[in-house]
């Protein structure tokens, strides 16, 4: 039997290593991997491009893709000049912390700075408050080179197509406010095509998007293939990429206005 200081030795130990989950629900994770989009934009903004150019990779749905998705960091780190990876959601499969984290230790060795965006998968459980703390805010923007990215949840399935996901208002506000903005990218995770995308919002939704002067694309992921085009015949472009499972991903390349180089790499695939 321990007892006295070799008891608190033990409990010592395992707080530092954190080995104790009370709970595959819990959202506690240790202080340096908790608002980890918000680590990743200051990141970024200390290196900004010298001219216009926004290089990016979009990829999605991570889920539990955890040998392809050390392929692809791999993969990434090969690339020229690129100022971060956008993970289009479903970055977990049942919404658990240790998810999260088992994909975050993956991805953190990405020599750009990584974002997410939240997916259905990610809002199973208590998923929706582990994102919260892991990655911060499920709506959030960023500019980067007078590029506008806003980031939104899109998962209107997850709340019984309650009308308020996703957030139209908030949208239209992101998109009104064009201080500083040469152009705009929006990202979600399920494209309103999608039968989990909340089908009494669809028209306000990509009203908003149509009346953007400036839009190039909006991205998304979901449905885990490569697929682009107008398919609301108003000139507003739909993209939705891969997932990690397909060992593929696009880079991105936008300047100017609505200029825009998409290129496809594939990785991992023997022979």
């Amino acid at each position: 039997m321990l007892r006295g200081a070799g008891l608190v030795g033990v409990f010592g130990l395992l707080s530092a290593c954190q080995l104790v989950e009370f709970s595959p629900n819990q959202a506690y994770v240790p202080a340096q991997e908790r608002g980890l989009n918000g680590q990743a934009l200051a990141r970024l903004q200390t290196a900004p491009n010298p001219d216009d150019t926004v290089r990016f990779v979009f990829v999605g749905d991570t889920q539990r893709f955890y040998d392809e998705t050390e392929e692809f960091v791999a993969s990434v780190n090969q690339q020229r000049s690129i100022d971060f990876v956008l993970i289009g959601g479903d970055i977990s499969d049942f919404g658990l912390t240790r998810e999260f984290r088992w994909v975050h230790q993956r991805l953190r060795l990405l020599d750009a700075p990584y974002l997410t965006v939240i997916g259905n998968h990610d809002l199973v459980g208590n998923g929706r408050a582990v994102y919260r703390e892991v990655y911060g805010p499920l709506n959030y923007t960023f500019r980067y080179q007078g590029t506008h990215f806003i980031c939104l949840d899109t998962n209107g399935r997850e709340y019984g197509f309650n009308q308020q996901v996703p957030d139209v208002q908030w949208l239209q506000q992101q998109l009104a406010d064009t201080a500083g903005t040469r152009q705009t990218i929006v990202v979600g995770h399920v494209p309103p095509t999608d039968e989990d995308f909340d089908p009494l919002v669809v028209p306000r939704y990509t009203a908003a998007l149509r009346d953007c002067a400036g839009l190039v694309f909006h991205l998304g992921a979901h449905i885990h293939r490569f697929t682009v085009g107008q398919p609301y015949h108003d000139g507003v472009t739909y993209l939705t990429t891969y997932s990690l499972q397909k060992k593929r991903y696009h880079i991105l390349t936008v300047w100017g206005q609505r200029k825009f180089r998409l290129e496809t790499v594939t990785y991992g695939v023997e022979g």
